[in-house]
């Protein structure tokens, strides 16, 4: 059983969330929360395996909530967010959030978002990922991971990188490579493992920080 703490500030938009999660039969919502500081208490008190956090909530943010969850309990966060507003989802996933959806997202997708973290993986809408990564690193210092750390990786594990940072799945990235899904695996996997990176969230992040994909190209 899948445990869930839905987080978000509009009352109508929580009961939505969890009812639709709720009526799932391998889900269970232990706890709602108005507030980040409440999202928080919960992520300590029921132990979930998923919290969805609003980015924009009184008290204490999405940013500030996903930051103490991701640091301070091994629930997967997912940020709930409206695209053209909020403009620091990237801070939220550098904090340790496992992925992000939009509000306005379909039911199906909301289902299958909180199994995909659940189940470890990183959620990455490639149309949307890139787009706010992109705008996210404009203007950033780089620094948390220096390029000269690419000297790790071989030529096609730095390829796999920059096609992870473009948000492309791995059945994309072995078409693009001419290689097996298997084979696409073994070079994220590899990636991850040298660059001490968890998931491919960081990866993503780790492609823009070190100037393996320029922002805005």
């Amino acid at each position: 059983m899948i445990r869930i703490v839905v987080a978000d500030d509009q009352e109508l938009v929580r009961s939505g969330f969890s009812m639709i999660l709720d009526a799932q039969p391998d889900f269970t919502v232990v706890a709602e929360a108005g507030d980040g500081v409440e999202a928080v208490a919960a992520a300590h008190a029921h132990a979930p395996d998923v919290v969805l956090l609003d980015v924009r909530m009184p008290t204490l943010d999405g940013l500030g909530a996903a930051r103490r969850i991701c640091a301070e309990t091994p629930a997967k966060v997912i940020m709930l967010t409206t695209f053209d507003q909020d403009d620091y989802v990237y801070d939220a996933l550098a904090a340790g959030a496992s992925g992000f959806l939009l509000k306005d997202l379909r039911r199906d997708d909301l289902v299958h978002a909180v199994r995909v973290v659940a189940g470890g993986e990183a959620l990455l809408a490639p149309t949307v990922t890139r787009r706010l990564i992109a705008e996210f690193t404009r203007g950033r210092d780089r620094g948390t991971i220096a390029p000269s750390r690419l000297a790790v990786l071989t030529p096609r594990e730095q390829e796999t990188l920059t096609l992870l940072g473009r948000g492309l799945s791995n059945a994309e990235i072995a078409a693009e490579l001419v290689v097996s899904e298997h084979t696409v695996k073994t070079h994220v996997s590899n990636v991850l493992a040298k660059l001490g990176l968890r998931d491919r969230i960081q990866a993503v992040i780790a492609a823009y920080e070190t100037g393996l994909i320029v922002p805005g190209s």
